[in-house]
């Protein structure tokens, strides 16, 4: 299992230290770098966050402020200087509270055991649908009806047999949101629903009358898996 994570710290040698941490731990990925808790704030909003390491006495807003308004905050491990704040960390659910200067035995326990829960957390009841946000309100899409969903950095387009609706999210995200099979990603900006391919050119799919790229780095998996599926036949 490979976990999202961000750091923050409004110290640059602190967060050089944690950076130079999370390198060496192989199913750590490091998202992002942030100097204070507004930024991280911007972050959440823009991406996928498993793991916050979170500095707890910044400027004008705490890590500990900046946990309590969110209303579904990713896992956190508090980094600071101040012991006094460890009672108050714990209360939040924190998976750690590391005390500065941060060794990397001590960091590498925090990690396994934020992997360890993450890991143990159990995975979304079926369902035959996304909500999604676009403009003022939530939308239902039935997966179904999708047939295939376009990246554009931090916003994604579902293209629907309705028509096409554009949501601030990110393409990894929708991916972990739909079922396996059928969707498949053909492309480092494209999923889609192999229940409508209508045929394959080359490193084009067709979806009726649209089209989707192929990359070459996945058509060999995609058309290993739609044989599977027996979407295709020898």
């Amino acid at each position: 299992m490979t976990i999202r994570c961000a750091i923050t710290d409004d110290e640059p040698q602190a967060r050089k230290g944690l950076k130079g941490y999370v390198e060496q731990v192989p199913f750590l990925e490091l998202a992002g770098v942030c100097e204070n808790a507004m930024a991280l704030n911007e972050l959440l909003r823009t991406q996928e966050i498993d793991l916050v390491f979170l500095d707890i006495e910044m400027p004008y807003l705490s890590g500990i402020d900046l946990l309590k308004s969110i209303k579904h905050p990713p896992k956190v491990i508090f980094t600071t200087a101040f012991e006094r704040y460890a009672l108050e960390g714990f209360e939040l659910e924190a998976v750690d509270y590391l005390l500065k200067p941060v060794t990397f035995e001590r960091f590498l326990k925090a990690a396994n055991r934020a992997h360890e829960l993450l890991s143990a957390q159990p995975s979304t009841p079926a369902a035959d649908h996304l909500f999604i946000r676009t403009d003022d309100k939530f939308i239902r899409i039935q997966w179904a009806d999708i047939l295939y969903v376009e990246g554009m950095e931090n916003y994604v387009r579902i293209h629907t047999n309705g028509g096409t609706h554009i949501t601030h999210a990110t393409l990894k995200s929708v991916l972990e949101h739909l079922p396996d099979p059928p969707f498949l990603q053909t492309h480092k900006s494209y999923i889609v629903n192999s229940t409508k391919i209508t045929g394959i050119e080359g490193n084009v799919i067709e979806l009726g009358k649209m089209q989707v790229p192929l990359s070459r780095t996945l058509r060999d998996s995609v058309l290993e898996r739609l044989l599977k599926d027996r979407l295709l036949k020898k």
